[in-house]
């Protein structure tokens, strides 16, 4: 549990873990998975401590702060996964074979370079409108948990198509039993919070997870390690910003 624990962190973040020697097996790969979303706790209790540091008076700073802590801890690894998918999704006209193609182009086309300025826009506008309503620290949690969930989810549900590689070897290995009790008790976990904004985000999440599956299975016959970065930028930004319309006040 611990290791594996500790191989999901190491994935999903840029935080220091103590190193083994020993590379994780696949089979030590697919146990990781089902730890997603406490990796997602982790982080939002981090990023939601830090958030509710900033008064209102110093939204903007503190926003923008928020953000740049948020990059730096997951070190960008799904905003790539973001740009990459944005330029394929563009770019391979419908084709399966043309969007694989270019998502492995290390280059960034225009498309990538606009998605993720709309996703980090947006975070920080969500981001700043919590500050404002002295509220942003459970909003943050739960949308950081709830986009790990959905990374756990579509890996239960879609094939990997790429073959190869980390994400595959774990997708592959992946526990389904255990994936799916983690998933139905992370569900439970933010209903049980009682809270008609949190609520609303859970919506918004269980919707994008079945939307993207939807599109991915489409397109592409199931994910791949940018979809799933993808999916867990859009997934932030989309629980995030309902949180945010739903909690400001009426009037």
């Amino acid at each position: 549990m611990k290791r594996s624990f500790f191989i999901a962190l190491g994935l999903l973040t840029r935080i220091p873990i103590p190193r083994e020697k020993i590379p994780p097996t696949p089979r030590e790969m697919g146990a990781s998975v089902p730890l997603y979303p406490l990796v997602g706790l982790l982080l939002g209790g981090i990023l939601g401590s830090f958030s509710s540091l900033w008064p209102g008076s110093m939204a903007d700073t503190g926003a923008f702060l928020v953000l740049l802590f948020w990059v730096l801890l997951t070190g960008g690894l799904h905003l790539d996964g973001l740009a990459d998918t944005a330029d394929a999704w563009v770019g391979g006209m419908g084709s399966r074979e043309k969007t694989l193609a270019i998502m492995t182009d290390p280059r960034s086309g225009p498309v990538a370079v606009v998605a993720v300025a709309l996703v980090l826009l947006g975070k920080f506008a969500a981001i700043r409108s919590l500050i404002l309503t002295g509220a942003p620290g459970l909003a943050i949690g739960v949308a950081l948990l709830l986009a790990r969930l959905n990374l756990l989810l579509l890996m239960l549900t879609l094939p990997y198509v790429r073959p190869g590689g980390m994400a595959a070897q774990a997708t592959a290995a992946l526990p389904k039993r255990s994936g799916w009790f983690m998933a139905v008790v992370t569900l439970l976990a933010v209903i049980s919070l009682k809270n008609s904004s949190g609520f609303l985000a859970l919506t918004a999440g269980v919707g994008l997870f079945l939307v993207l599956g939807w599109r991915f299975r489409q397109r592409l016959g199931g994910v791949t390690g940018d979809t799933l970065g993808a999916a867990c930028e859009i997934t932030e930004l989309g629980t995030l910003l309902t949180w945010a319309i739903a909690a400001v006040p009426p009037g």
